[in-house]
């Protein structure tokens, strides 16, 4: 299992129900895919939303986010982490 932080961009203005709902989304469908969504933060002002998830590969978390509507535009494993 990996972990992965994605980044969204675009989303200028996102609310916290909006950014709540597109987590739900995530998560109804992850064992789909074997991925599981940690948490997402965003930044309204720039749009840019981050999320942290683990799974099988980096290709499993951008299929899920597609299915719901909100593909990544970036998708980072991280592999060191203090």
């Amino acid at each position: 299992m990996g972990t992965y932080m994605d980044v969204h961009r675009g989303m200028v203005g996102i609310t916290a129900d909006q950014l709540n709902e597109a987590h739900a989304a995530d998560l109804a469908i992850e064992k789909d895919e074997g991925v599981h969504f940690q948490q997402a933060w965003a930044d309204p002002g720039s749009g840019t939303v981050y999320c942290l998830s683990t799974g099988p590969s980096a290709e499993a978390v951008q299929r899920i986010h597609e299915r719901t509507g909100h593909a990544a535009d970036e998708i980072h494993e991280v592999t060191l982490s203090v």
